[in-house]
């Protein structure tokens, strides 16, 4: 059987008003039902952008969109009962209490009728909100004023109110963005848990490289086009590769001994050599007779081939 799909991106184009140039320049993915998928890219590559359209809080130009077996253009309060969203910036009424921010909200995506009184809400919802509060540690304050919590608490509460309706997919935009390290591993935890019991999907955009390490696929988009989409340990070997940094006091005698024995390397303070395998190291280092200050084997990151593939993109990033 084939795999099912949780979302379907078909030529997604989206452009500004007064933009000459697209935000999401045509591009096509699939996320399959229960994957952990994550959207990297630099400020400005598209990703908020594409996030959003598959929220449905921005209309695209054009393209295909299928979100939890259903069409963005023509079944919008379906897609909107079917996920959960954590925006990068918060979007919490700080004169409300943390039960109102909630009840407004899931009134709003259709998942329970309003009404003014907590009391008279569906025995449900009330449960639900009993049960999230204490995974989340808010039983105590969900009858607070937002205008009293803390940074990390209305997080928190921003992540309880996205998991009442137990979403099919939940998107996830900068989701530990002011959260202290306790808050951002435990969230990852449950978040985890949720996902094997339930099968949840994941889609992810941060700027946090090792959030995306545990992604079951990543996408690398750069000026709103799909550089690469693959599973963070191929396109860690296909771009980085393993490389052995060594060093000496006597620098020069390293350097021409090497050039001696025709070994390739990159001067960056240290001497980087590109490595097949580890197999590679001991012939490399029983081959030089100069002393060795320094011997270390770096492993390939998603930061290192994240940065080798689109680094002349952050580059002009930074002169901007």
């Amino acid at each position: 059987m084939p795999d099912k799909l949780s979302v379907s991106v078909k030529n997604l184009i989206k452009r500004y008003k007064k933009e000459t140039i697209n935000a999401v320049d045509d591009i096509s993915f699939d996320v399959k039902e229960g994957e952990f998928f994550a959207l990297l890219g630099p400020n400005g590559a598209g990703k908020t952008t594409t996030i959003s359209i598959l929220t449905t809080t921005l209309s695209k130009t054009s393209g295909q969109v299928i979100v939890a077996g259903h069409d963005l253009d023509t079944q919008i309060k379906e897609v909107r009962k079917n996920i959960g969203i954590i925006f990068q910036n918060p979007s919490l009424d700080l004169h409300l209490t943390a039960e109102q921010n909630i009840r407004f909200h899931v009134s709003l995506y259709g998942l329970y009728p309003y009404n003014f009184f907590y009391k008279f809400m569906p025995l449900d919802y009330r449960k639900k909100i009993e049960e999230l509060a204490a995974i989340f540690g808010l039983q105590g304050s969900m009858f607070k004023k937002l205008a009293t919590f803390s940074g990390g608490m209305k997080r928190k509460l921003e992540i309880m109110r996205s998991l009442m309706h137990q979403p099919k997919i939940m998107f996830l935009d900068e989701p530990t963005a002011g959260l202290d390290p306790v808050s951002r591993r435990d969230l990852w935890r449950y978040l985890q848990t949720m996902r094997k019991e339930t099968n949840m999907t994941i889609f992810l955009t941060t700027h946090y490289l090792d959030e995306a390490e545990g992604a079951d696929r990543v996408c690398i988009i750069t000026k709103g086009k799909i550089k690469m989409i693959d599973t963070p340990f191929n396109i860690k070997q296909g771009l980085t590769g393993l490389t052995l940094v060594l060093d000496a006091t006597d620098r020069e005698a390293l350097r021409t001994e090497l050039n001696l024995l025709k070994i390739g390397f990159i001067e960056q303070g240290d001497f980087v050599i590109k490595l097949n395998d580890t197999k590679d190291v001991q012939k490399i280092i029983s081959g030089i007779k100069t002393p060795l200050s320094v011997v270390h084997i770096n492993e390939p990151s998603l930061e290192n081939a994240y940065i080798d593939l689109i680094g002349k993109d952050l580059e002009e990033e930074v002169q901007l």
